[in-house]
């Protein structure tokens, strides 16, 4: 089994689902499965982008779950329902492709990179200002300098007294 996986072509098998959710998208059917397919496409050609692929490989997976449910909640044309089904198949060897070729790209898929629970791993993004798990450069509250080596002031004359500090935290100038 795993030699018919390894022997699939990723594009190929987009592109026909593609084509497949194009015919059927001006009738009853799933209106998810044409994006979801075009995606692939972008993402199957995009090789830099693991991300993409992985997105794409758990769209797949779940859009099986919805398809089964959308067929036994609506109404189709007999001719429209096959292709339908011929789509639901395709949808697993896809998976297994698309999961295939995350491998062969040195990613893993394990649910868009929360890797076992892991969620202190890479991020697409991260917070403005520096709020991130990493100290990459940024100061947290508690390691303050003291108030002295801060924020020294202008020297001012010997004998004259300094303004107390204001209350709130703000200093007088």
């Amino acid at each position: 089994m795993a030699e018919f996986i390894q022997a699939l072509d990723p594009s190929k098998l987009v592109l026909a689902e593609t084509a497949l959710a194009a015919v059927i998208s001006p009738f009853a059917s799933a209106s998810y499965n044409l994006p979801i397919f075009l995606f692939g496409i972008y993402a199957q050609e995009n090789t830099e982008a693991v991300l993409s692929l992985q997105v794409f490989t758990s769209l797949v997976g779940t859009s099986a779950i919805l398809d089964i449910i959308w067929m036994i909640r609506n109404e189709q044309n007999w001719l429209i329902r096959l292709i339908s089904i011929l789509i639901l198949v395709m949808k697993a060897p896809t998976f297994l492709a698309f999961a295939g070729a995350l491998r062969a790209r040195g990613a893993q898929f394990s649910g868009l990179g929360v890797r076992g629970g892991d969620l202190t791993g890479p991020t697409v993004w991260s917070m403005p200002g520096g709020f991130t798990s990493s100290r990459d450069g940024y100061q947290t509250v508690d390691e303050r300098e003291p108030e002295a080596s801060r924020n020294p002031g202008p020297p001012g004359p010997p004998s004259a007294p300094s303004a107390p500090a204001a209350p709130g935290g703000y200093q007088t100038v």
